[in-house]
């Protein structure tokens, strides 16, 4: 696919293009105008990512996009197609059955009708169609790149990209980069067939529309199941441990009182935010690093992908007690995006010269010396005879299943979050600096179910059906948080930085794309066939 170099004509910026549709014919902007700063050294002068310009087709009756002129070379994109039979697939077509689900059905039936080398995703049963093992489609994500703070990754910003060659957004003569991420539960026998019990097991399905392939130093996509860290429960009284801890997900009636003073959102149950005021989720009228979102998200990777041919994604990925699992937070301090000492500080690693100071390539439970020590690398390292494996969960033995992870359970990422954040009084009441907050805070989380001190949660301490004293209900349940709790999704492009996390978290600055969680309807049994190996 050819991506040009000229540099933006501003009349065109500005115009309305007519573009024929079908049998109608429908104004839209080629280019849409922001008047804001996108801050690092540049300014905005437009985008071709915007919500606002994105034709949408539906089933039962899709229409092909329409295609459109290139605004920096005036040529025209060529014509799509739609795939035959698209809104009559056994996963698409029950999603027009009711209201909430219809946007996701239109989604997918526009990029089915924009440019793509394959449609988007068929979702296969995992269990027996014919004995009730549909899978249950129970939530979704709709994506594009206007959410958020702009940068070089979702608009042309003058005198940092707009004489550059398109390298993430504006495919397709400018198409608008959408997406559609959609969650069915396996109704697998024996399995749970609640999406909110954590031992369910979930398909994910990703789908986009509008991103450039990737080509250099192995660069990729990664998709973030997000978690915004929630004002946890007050104990009861009585309920702390012999050193005066609260129980696992809660806070002390002291440590309420101290978030209280914050200011007046920081109530039980609330999203936390930094400053105590009502809750700034990511905006395109941020400004980084001074003015961003004040809550504290945590990130669930999807895994690495890249773009097709015709500048379409597709991703597919597992979400189960094996999988729900975040990379460490003590990388925090050196992605790019977290501040130093308080958490109304703006994020200076960058300026400070900390990005990728330390790393995680050796399992551990802090960014010390765990990286360089010999011993540790040959311990916990890649062992070119066994060579580490995450997705080596399970075995019938359990010396054979993988040791030396770097990922933790969402809870215990949860916990940590809780220990740097909320418990001022009953969490280190002395210590006030964030960055040791955070690690002090991982380490003792992990240290819940870090049975053999290692630092290391493995397959086997991590286990969901392993006891565990902290969980009142005996086991893991309680280490990990149900799909519903990530309410909101992000596609970042990253590159091979040597950090887990995602590229300058917590910021925005490295998404390219983004969206919020819809669920709470009724759910639907969508998928067609089932899958050759339904394992």
């Amino acid at each position: 696919m050819r991506r040009t170099a000229c540099a933006i004509t501003t009349v065109l910026a500005g115009a309305l293009v007519g573009i024929p549709y079908g049998c109608t014919t429908m104004s839209r902007s080629s280019q849409q105008t922001h008047g804001m700063s996108g801050g690092g050294g540049g300014s905005v002068s437009s985008s071709s990512s915007s919500s606002a310009s994105v034709v949408d087709t539906t089933c039962p009756s899709p229409m092909p996009i329409t295609p459109l002129t290139d605004p920096e070379t005036g040529n025209m994109c060529h014509a799509s197609a739609c795939t035959p039979g698209f809104c009559s697939r056994s996963d698409i077509m029950p999603l027009g059955t009711e209201k909430e689900t219809r946007p996701l059905q239109g989604r997918l039936a526009t990029l089915d009708c924009s440019p793509h080398s394959v449609p988007p995703l068929q979702i296969f049963a995992e269990a027996d169609p014919s004995a009730g093992g549909k899978s249950q489609l129970f939530m979704y994500y709709l994506l594009d790149s206007t959410g958020f703070q702009p940068s070089v990754f979702t608009t042309r910003m003058a005198g940092l990209n707009d004489k550059a060659m398109l390298t993430v957004f504006g495919a397709n003569c400018g198409l608008a980069t959408i997406g559609a991420v959609r969650l069915a539960l396996e109704p697998k026998l024996g399995l749970p067939k609640d999406p909110d019990d954590v031992r369910a097991f979930i398909d994910v399905f990703t789908d986009i529309r509008g991103l450039f392939v990737i080509n250099n130093e192995s660069g990729w996509y990664e998709g973030w199941m997000i978690h915004d860290l929630k004002v946890a429960a007050i104990a009861p009284p009585g309920k702390r441990d012999k050193h005066g801890n609260p129980p696992f997900g809660m806070i002390t009636a002291e440590d309420a009182k101290r978030l209280a003073k914050m200011g007046p959102n920081n109530v039980p149950g609330n999203a936390f935010t930094v400053d105590g005021k009502a809750p700034h989720l990511p905006s395109p009228s941020d400004h980084f690093p001074d003015r961003v979102t004040n809550v504290v998200p945590m990130h669930l990777s999807m895994g690495a992908y890249n773009a097709m041919q015709q500048a379409d994604v597709h991703n597919y990925w597992e979400f189960n007690y094996t999988t729900n699992w975040i990379h460490p937070l003590y990388e925090l301090p050196f992605t790019g995006g977290f501040p130093d000492r308080s958490p109304t500080q703006p994020a200076d690693t960058y300026t400070d010269g900390e990005i990728s100071a330390r790393q995680s390539i050796v399992p551990g439970d802090s960014p010390a010396s765990n990286n360089r020590s010999p011993k540790l690398a040959v311990r916990f390292g890649d062992n070119p005879n066994l060579p580490r494996d995450p997705d080596k969960f399970e075995a019938e033995v359990d010396s054979q299943r993988e040791f030396r992870q770097r990922f933790v359970p969402s809870g215990i990422a949860n916990e940590a979050l809780l220990n740097a954040f909320e418990r001022l009084a009953s969490f280190e009441p002395g210590e006030h600096n964030l960055e040791k907050r955070l690690l002090d805070g991982y380490k003792a989380a992990i240290a819940l179910v870090d049975t053999n001190h290692d630092g290391i949660i493995t397959a086997l301490e991590g286990d969901v059906d392993t006891a565990n004293p902290h969980c009142p209900q005996g086991d893991n349940t309680c280490i990990f948080l149900p799909a519903r709790a990530f309410n909101r999704f992000a596609v970042t492009r990253e590159i091979n930085d040597g950090l887990l996390g995602p590229r300058f978290a917590p910021s925005t600055r490295g998404w390219a794309m983004s969206g919020t969680q819809v669920t709470g309807f009724p759910v639907l049994a969508t998928s067609g066939g089932e899958d050759a190996d339904d394992r």
